[in-house]
């Protein structure tokens, strides 16, 4: 039996977004309790590419993404995979996709990531600034870069779609990108410059240090499988391998493990499933980028940090339960070739695998149902570490029945 008496509200997911909020509860007074089948900041808070996205307002798919998909599928080591195996389970997900890509509902998600987005930044300064770790945040732009003269076209229409969007671009020469990358390859041909962006140095260090700041502000932390749950009159009872979990209230913020939970105790079925990603990391390559670069025709993204450089990208559709692919995080060192003037070492690198959760209108779900008795905050895509912030300056909101109309469009009834 877990003590649980002095409980305003359990946190069920101890991410980057569950820590977060943990924390802001904490200041705001409440008695919260964290809950997590492992250690803080071990699922896909731990290797996730270290970037903070607030130029990717629009979402994981467009129309434009049809007339390629059949070539990406067919190449098993492409940006895309889908485990055919998994596909009858993942249809209805596809279908929703699919109906999220006509105009009204497309301008709708561009809408609600931008609204996230734009106080990304922001949120993140503040809450840095607040348990005196701003060092862990280089707001220093980052950089899309093409190599093919054919890709020109493209890419300046993404800047228009960018401007359109008031996200702040710039359009960056060859030498431009020299000049401040030098040790990209030269055959580049220029790139679009964010500078409303940056990149984190550690982002697993990043929830441990915030995990310290909310212990140090009360919150308890519980390692435990919950397995379920229900609502009665004075709050909400969880089961867990480790016993009954009992409070007012429940924040619901485990990624992608989310969808059950949210069923159990709001009998509501949400359409969440996972974008598997890979990283690779280089410890032996501290000093080639100055900042956050993507490649827009290879189509994944090298970080800077603290203990090398990150290799990140790709989309895999295999569910929860399936083996990682390795093969995937080697791929991303292949791809690095020809983009520097001299190939990355993958002395000592690791490979990584984590579960991005993902809704299909690309939204997450921000929420205060079943009476106040449920808070939910989850499914924020590629886009976890840029949002976490500000969603928990939102979840505080929600807590003390304060949210605006803002918040409409991460409502659990849209589905």
């Amino acid at each position: 039996m877990v003590e649980t008496a002095e409980t305003d509200i359990v946190v069920v997911g101890a991410g980057i977004v569950g820590v977060a909020c943990a924390l802001q509860l904490a200041r705001q007074g409440r008695r919260v309790t964290l809950v997590d089948r492992q250690a803080p900041g071990q699922g896909a808070s731990y290797g996730n590419a270290g970037h903070l996205a607030t130029e990717q307002v629009f979402p994981i798919a467009d129309l434009s993404i049809l007339k390629r998909l059949p070539r990406m599928l067919l190449d098993p080591m492409g940006p895309l995979r889908l485990d055919w195996k998994y596909l009858p389970k993942a249809m209805p997900w596809f279908t929703r996709l699919l109906l999220n890509l006509r105009p009204g509902p497309f301008q709708r998600s561009v809408a609600g990531i931008r609204t996230l987005n734009e106080g990304s930044l922001g949120a993140w300064q503040r809450l840095l600034g607040s348990i005196g770790r701003s060092e862990l945040f280089q707001e220093d732009g980052s950089l899309l870069v093409f190599e093919r003269p054919e890709s020109r076209q493209a890419l300046e229409a993404l800047r228009t779609r960018m401007l359109q969007q008031a996200v702040p671009v710039d359009f960056w020469s060859a030498d431009t990108v020299r000049e401040a990358a030098p040790q990209l390859s030269p055959s580049l041909l220029g790139g679009l410059f964010f500078p409303r962006t940056g990149h984190f140095i550690d982002p697993y260090r990043v929830v441990c240090e915030l995990f310290e700041a909310a212990k140090a502000s009360g919150v308890r932390f519980v390692q435990a499988q919950v397995d379920g749950g229900r609502l009665h009159g004075g709050g909400v009872s969880l089961a867990s391998d480790q016993g009954s979990l009992d409070a007012r209230q429940v924040l619901i913020s485990c990624g992608a493990h989310s969808a059950r939970l949210t069923a159990a105790l709001t009998g509501k079925q949400v359409p969440l499933d996972t974008e598997r990603g890979y990283h690779l990391m280089l410890p032996g390559e501290h000093q080639r980028l100055p900042f956050a670069v993507t490649s827009l025709e290879r189509k994944f993204i090298m970080t800077p940090m603290a203990e090398g450089l990150r290799l990140a990208g790709t989309v895999e559709f295999a569910g929860l339960d399936a083996p990682p692919s390795m093969q995937r995080a080697w791929q991303l060192h292949r791809l690095s070739k020809g983009l520097f003037q001299r190939d990355l070492s993958v002395e000592g690198a690791t490979p990584w695998m984590g579960l991005r959760p993902s809704l299909p209108d690309s939204l997450p779900v921000i929420d205060r149902v079943c009476d106040g008795r449920v808070l939910l905050a989850f499914g924020h895509q590629h886009l976890g570490l840029t949002q976490a912030a500000v969603t928990a300056e939102w979840v505080g909101r929600l807590a003390e029945m304060a949210g605006g109309p803002e918040m409409a469009a991460y409502r659990l009834d849209r589905f």
